[in-house]
């Protein structure tokens, strides 16, 4: 069975619009890269208790997630102490974590705030930081990872690489087409029913809808099939033909 991959994006300063999220859409690149998905994501203030709840429902869930943002050692970062009681356990300061910590500054240069950097829940293992040698940490198909982008991308990668290339697929497996609809018929709810019947008939297969507007104006609505590229092109030329039986002109999305 596929695992379920999802992400976590932690700061008040996302959610109040004082900084712009870099990691979903950077997250979603990096698995399609490998022919895996992006299943979900959520959105976290940082408050220690909603982080806590959330790791705990996350980890019985079997998903692997990425983690993003509240492992570092101000009073405003909270993901280290969360995922600590979401597992039951005290923090403590990580041997392998002060080693690269070691390497990362100079013996008169590791002061108390500093060993905070590496002091997480424990038994947990490292994700290696190339960018500065701060690591991350992991757990459970958990990977808590800095919030800044250049640090967290390349770990996320890491994590990928090293641990779910196995769940890789390969990009010619699977394809995605789809149609530009246009006409007075070319909306969605007129075209439940034939949706509805391509899902029932190519389970295999996603099917996706987008409508686009302009101002109030329909423009064109996007329908199209993901999946087998023999699959996809008959479930294709099955919407063709239904949807020219209806008056529905078409073209090839770009």
């Amino acid at each position: 069975m596929n695992r379920t991959f999802g992400a976590v994006i932690i700061g008040d300063e996302i959610l109040s619009g004082k900084r712009q999220d870099k990691h979903f859409a950077r997250i979603a690149e990096m698995l399609g890269a490998r022919g895996l998905q992006l299943s979900w994501v959520e959105y976290l203030g940082d408050d220690r208790e909603r982080l806590s709840a959330t790791f705990k429902r996350t980890m019985a869930s079997g998903d692997v997630v990425f983690s993003c943002g509240g492992i570092g050692n101000t009073p405003d970062d909270h993901t280290r102490q969360a995922v600590a009681a979401a597992l039951g356990v005290d923090l403590v300061l990580h041997p392998e974590g002060f080693e690269e910590l070691k390497v990362r500054f100079a013996d008169e240069e590791i002061t108390d705030k500093r060993k905070l950097l590496v002091t997480f829940p424990r038994g947990v293992n490292i994700v290696p930081n190339p960018f500065n040698r701060i690591p991350g940490f992991t757990t459970n198909d958990h990977y808590f990872v800095p919030g800044f982008p250049q640090m967290a991308h390349p770990m996320i990668e890491w994590a990928l690489d090293t641990f779910y290339r196995d769940e890789f697929k390969l990009l010619g497996d699977k394809v995605e087409k789809a149609f530009l609809l246009t006409g007075p018929n070319a909306y969605e709810s007129a075209l439940l029913d034939l949706m509805e019947r391509i899902v029932a008939d190519y389970p295999t297969l996603r099917l996706f809808s987008l409508p686009s507007l302009v101002g109030k104006e329909r423009k064109h609505l996007e329908l199209g099939v993901e999946g087998p590229p023999a699959l996809v092109d008959r479930a294709l030329e099955e919407i063709r033909i239904e949807v020219e039986k209806r008056g529905i002109s078409w073209v090839w999305r770009p």
